[in-house]
């Protein structure tokens, strides 16, 4: 059997929920008075149910424009993480899952060979951060470079640092991967300077921070590595690539049929 649609929303009921920028109630609001209707809902019912709607609505569009403006590459997060083959103690990973560290606007250095998850950690610390409520941006070294030449062509690069800032935790992806130019070297002092001791990072790197000064000038580096480090967790992984390895036993891909 089918269910009955249920009758449309009064043209005024409507335009008031549209001018209250109600949208949530206005698309349940039907279903909900004809269920009230036929099962004899105390009104306060059907007004906590419309609220309910409404809030849960807000929550997933809010939680939508938080995981969009981030810019995460993918959308790896823990329910497809294994702490198993990670090489990075499991109470160590439990801990960083909490997220305090974030709240006491302290960093996370994940350094070690290519292929060994630092960049899935990274990412699903950043979907979790999201989901729980906190503004997160994802950069890569390059688009630091890019960001620094875009806009000192009109002298606005402290503004657009000052506008990374809104988010609470901001993550740098792949450090010591591509040789770094001025402009990129410039562009990472440059937040982690602005975010010392009020924002969060989260930088994943082929290199120990103290092997920075491989990739942009000593006293640059020396200044960028002080900064980042004073109030950071360093996590160090090891071992064969796990891309590698499962790559090689067919794990890569889904088998043809």
């Amino acid at each position: 059997m089918t269910t009955p649609t249920p009758p449309p929303l009064d043209t005024g009921l409507e335009a008031l929920l549209r001018r209250m920028r109600l949208p949530h109630i206005r698309r349940i609001a039907p279903e909900v008075l004809a269920t009230a209707k036929a099962q004899r809902w105390d009104p306060t019912e059907v007004l906590r149910a419309l609220l309910t709607e409404e809030v849960a609505g807000r929550d997933r569009s809010s939680l939508a424009t938080r995981r969009a403006r981030a810019g995460f590459p993918t959308g790896k997060t823990f329910q497809a993480w294994n702490e198993t083959l990670s090489s990075i103690p499991a109470p160590t990973q439990a801990a960083l899952r909490t997220l305090e560290w974030v709240h006491r606007k302290e960093n996370l250095v994940v350094c070690g060979p290519a292929g060994t998850g630092k960049t899935f950690l990274l990412e699903a610390l950043g979907h979790q951060a999201v989901e729980s409520g906190l503004h997160v941006a994802w950069f890569t070294l390059e688009a630091l470079g890019v960001l620094v030449r875009r806009h000192r062509v009109d002298d606005s690069l402290t503004t657009a640092i000052t506008r990374i800032l809104r988010a609470e935790l901001i993550m740098i992806d792949d450090i010591g991967l591509l040789p770094v130019g001025p402009d990129t070297a410039e562009g990472l002092y440059r937040l982690v300077d602005a975010a010392y001791e009020r924002r969060s990072i989260a930088v994943s790197s082929n290199l120990h921070p103290s092997g920075f000064d491989e990739l942009m000038p000593k006293t640059l580096a020396t200044a960028t590595v002080d900064r980042l480090l004073h109030h950071a967790h360093l996590c160090q992984t090891s071992g064969d690539s796990i891309r590698l390895s499962q790559a090689l036993t067919g794990q890569g891909v889904k088998a043809l049929t």
